[in-house]
């Protein structure tokens, strides 16, 4: 005997990047991820022009953030 419910719920998840509120979402993303590498170039310009010889270590958890909602627009987008 076969679950309707699970296949119906597996064939939905096929088609979840077709879902306009899950679009939106992404493109939400994209935006975020965006303002993410904007803030992590200012940060490093900053500290280019204060003379610094290493990278900041905000710019490694910017960067880590930014990756990460990379990951999540991708996985939704597919």
């Amino acid at each position: 005997m076969v679950d309707d419910t699970t296949t119906s719920s597996l064939s939905d998840d096929v088609f979840l990047a077709d879902e306009p509120r899950v679009q939106e979402i992404c493109a939400q993303l994209e935006s975020i991820s965006e303002a993410l590498g904007d803030v992590s170039f200012d940060l490093l310009r900053e500290a280019v022009e204060k003379g610094a010889s290493k990278r900041p270590a905000a710019d490694k958890k910017l960067a880590q953030a930014r990756r990460a909602v990379d990951k999540a627009a991708r996985l939704l987008s597919s």
